[in-house]
């Protein structure tokens, strides 16, 4: 198996286009799928906000922001069309944003679990082809790494990413206030770390060994 694997990552020419097409691709599931489970979670929490502007939807043209969708590829992370939540309609409203925003996450990581299930599958009953191998490593070498990397980022407690929501619950409300002050200025903390090369090392770490988790629960 792990021969088998090895051969079929040597084989993936990195730089054809082929291969950016399916980063593409996968790119835009991730974001997708995450930004949907936010709304679907708010909308299960009784806000209707993200169905009555049409963000319940797998159509990623609805989600995707497109300076965010290029920064992704420059800096290696990158934002879709955030949903909009209105905490009003949450009998606790900081709960219901806490809940909303772990839905992203927990869905990428899902969608990791998910690919690697659909990578197994193709290994072991799949007749060999192009066609098989292609999608067997899109599941594997794109879409799972690219979906845990997005939920662990997003877990990173600093607005205006969804860690920062669940960070708010165990936060007093005067504190949880400051902090929600300075979420305009959140990104530009993110880009200014990314460009200094600080915690990137601690990303890349946590992401492999979750990958390598993944991994060992499917093909072990």
């Amino acid at each position: 198996m792990l021969h088998y694997l090895q051969e079929l990552f040597r084989a993936l020419d990195l730089g054809s286009m082929e291969d950016a097409a399916l980063r593409v691709a996968a790119i835009f599931l991730c974001l997708t799928v995450h930004e949907t489970c936010h709304g679907l979670a708010a909308y299960a929490l009784g806000d209707t906000t993200a169905k009555s502007m049409h963000r319940l939807s797998l159509n990623p043209l609805r989600h995707i922001d497109w300076f965010g969708l290029a920064m992704m590829f420059a800096v290696g992370f990158g934002w879709a069309k955030p949903v909009p939540v209105d905490p009003r309609y949450f009998k606790k409203p900081k709960q219901g944003m806490a809940l909303t925003a772990l839905a992203g996450p927990a869905s990428n990581f899902l969608l990791a679990l998910l690919a690697m299930l659909i990578a197994k599958v193709i290994y072991l009953y799949a007749p060999y082809s192009q066609a098989w191998d292609v999608l067997f490593g899109f599941c594997l070498y794109s879409l799972a790494p690219l979906s845990i990397g997005l939920g662990l980022f997003n877990l990173i407690p600093i607005p205006p990413l969804d860690g920062s929501k669940v960070l708010a619950v165990f936060l007093p409300d005067r504190a949880y206030m400051q902090l929600m002050r300075y979420e305009r200025y959140g990104i530009l903390v993110l880009l200014a770390l990314s460009f200094a090369d600080i915690g990137g090392n601690l990303i890349s770490d946590l992401i492999f060994g979750v990958y390598q988790a993944f991994f060992t629960l499917f093909f072990h």
